[in-house]
């Protein structure tokens, strides 16, 4: 159906020339599940949109290469072509749905345009087909929702909306490139099990593209291996994953926090791998004695015993209620009960995950104990002192101990700022020393703590990529020497491999200034790997909490059992068990 020979991108930019797809060769069979994996950078992405020619061009530009579709050229063909290709023969399903839906026009007008535009249908028809895919990709009432604006829907039910937009005209091959990234995993599980079901349902091919081998397992029936433009590895689903021959391969299998994993420390790719730096083309070859290796590294890690009568913070009966009105002049005022009476501790030390959906109230509860929302009713102890609900004034001293990191770095760091900035600026505003270079010099220890070099002081957070923003605003967070620190969804739109990095750094600077958490998160996988303590949240309650050993072995609540079936399977018997199945 689809035959990819030698596809070569580069995009020439002011600073040289990058090679974004290197002689990447590849085919898709009708029927079938390709599954393309690697980290951000590695070309996933640039590859597939070579295919449909909407790589910005310049910069960008298709060197050489052949893409044959049912025998007919698609590198080489004209806009007027591919126009009657994307879309129609072969749909696109982009990461973040937010974006690639038009946010002025109605549900029901973006679903029936691709049938107008191809001439497919008329409008009337259209519609009644917008109405069967919005039913068959699971879109509650579905029939009052036509009319309604993209933000008017939550992300997953935003990204269901997309795949009857890919779907609604019947194509050949789907493309989804990261559909499922930092989605819940409950979310993340009924969108995998739609595209399987439809792609059943319908004959449709599926491309799908990400950076997490986990939710690989559970949908391809082949995969291809990218890294640094080139793919280094194919294979069936199985032979992957039973049998990985190319070290970065490896990598990415092992740096995946799981359920059953003991690791203390986070296998890292580069664990795996020894790069020869002697080498013009960037090859690499496995490191030797890789289990002595990786063994060194979970000996050398020993977390700090705790005292679980040692208490440093205390929520008690902790209620957060917030007014909403149906309308401008609606005298009628809803409280929606965004935390509604929760009570836990924090063990001085320890690491408290709060895990849930997305709406459940946890990011609410964090907000709450650094002051940053308003709380209804209850109280937050911290050192046995009531600190919710005070003035600015009366709670900057506890800003010094209590700090936060937040989900998305690239909103929470300043633009304007540079990196020096960002880090200094709360050390004046509480006056921690008595000299800028003092501060400057603080700024440079606080980077190298991080893994980051001094000399980024003057740059710009724009600069820098996702993971070593949020390196940045760990140190940030780190700059007031806190006790506490909330740590709100901090990896959870990362690559797997920068994932496993940033949670490695935070566990040692854990162990070295004897840091407390509350670890915010949707991913039980990788709440078990950082906590010793977790809190299971839903429609604003702790549903279930008790320490990681008898929450992960002995789920009282359904609730949390659905969270423990939605994560990921990347066991071997499970994949051939499911290839199996979708085989017969």
């Amino acid at each position: 159906m689809l035959n990819v020979k030698d596809l070569t991108t580069y995009f020439f930019t002011r600073n040289g020339i990058i090679k974004a797809v290197d002689g990447v060769s590849f085919d898709l069979q009708k029927g079938e599940v390709l599954g393309v994996v690697g980290e951000s950078g590695s070309g996933k992405s640039i590859t597939v949109k070579s295919l449909l020619g909407i790589i910005p061009i310049p910069p960008g530009k298709i060197i050489k290469g052949t893409a044959k579709f049912h025998k007919e050229e698609l590198l080489t063909n004209d806009d007027s072509f591919l126009n009657t290709i994307r879309g129609k023969k072969i749909s696109f399903i982009f990461q973040d749905p937010m974006t690639a839906l038009n946010p002025y026009m109605k549900i029901i007008d973006q679903l029936v345009e691709p049938l107008l535009i191809h001439g497919l249908s008329n409008r009337e028809v259209a519609v009644e087909e917008a109405k069967k895919l919005l039913e068959k990709v699971g879109i509650k009432d579905y029939k009052k929702r036509l009319n309604s604006y993209p933000h008017e829907f939550s992300g997953g039910m935003r990204q269901r909306v997309m795949i009857a937009m890919a779907l609604i005209t019947k194509p050949e091959i789907l493309i989804a490139d990261e559909p499922t990234t930092a989605l819940d995993v409950t979310i993340q599980s009924g969108i995998i099990s739609l595209l399987l079901e439809l792609k059943n349902e319908l004959d449709v091919s599926i491309i799908f593209i990400t950076h997490d081998l986990g939710v690989i397992a559970e949908i391809a029936d082949r995969v291809a291996v990218m890294y640094n433009g080139e793919i280094v590895e194919t294979g069936t689903v199985v032979g992957i994953f039973e049998n990985p021959n190319h070290p970065y391969t490896k990598g990415l299998l092992a740096c995946r926090p799981r359920i059953e994993s003991t690791f203390k420390v986070l296998p890292t790719v580069h664990d795996y791998i020894e790069d020869d730096e002697n080498s013009l083309n960037y090859t690499f070859k496995e490191r030797k004695n890789i289990d002595d290796h990786l063994n060194a590294i979970q000996d050398s890690f020993e977390p700090n015993k705790l005292n679980p009568t040692d208490i440093i913070l205390s929520i008690e009966e902790l209620s957060v209620y917030f007014d909403n009105k149906a309308g401008l002049f609606d005298k009628d005022i809803k409280k929606i009960k965004a935390v509604d009476k929760i009570s836990f501790e924090v063990v001085r030390g320890s690491t408290f995950g709060l895990v849930g959906e997305s709406g459940c109230g946890k990011t609410t509860t964090g907000r709450a104990i650094l002051n940053l929302v308003k709380t209804t009713s209850g109280a937050i102890k911290y050192n046995n002192k009531i600190i919710n609900n005070l003035s600015d004034t009366s709670f900057l001293p506890f800003r010094r101990q209590i700090q936060i990191v937040f989900q998305d770095p690239y909103s929470s760091l300043n633009p304007r700022q540079t990196i020096e900035e960002i880090l200094i600026e709360p050390m004046q505003v509480h006056c921690l020393y008595d000299t800028y270079n003092d501060c400057r010099e603080s700024a440079v220890s606080l980077l190298d703590e991080v893994g980051l070099e001094s000399d980024i002081l003057r740059r710009y957070p724009h600069e820098f990529s996702g993971g070593q923003r949020q390196r940045i605003s760990i140190a940030r967070s780190l700059s007031l020497e806190p006790d506490f620190i909330v740590l709100d969804e901090p990896v959870s739109a990362m690559d797997v491999s920068i994932q496993a990095q940033v949670l490695n750094l935070l566990k040692t600077l854990q162990k070295k200034r004897n840091l407390t958490y509350i670890f915010i998160s949707h991913d039980l996988s990788v709440v078990k790997f950082m906590s010793d303590y977790v809190g299971i949240m839903h429609n604003g309650k702790i549903i279930e909490k008790g320490t990681k050993e008898d929450i992960f072995s002995n789920q009282k609540n359904e609730y949390t059992k659905k969270l423990m079936d939605a994560i990921p399977r990347d066991d071997i018997n499970f994949i051939k068990t499911r290839i199996d199945k979708d085989t017969n």
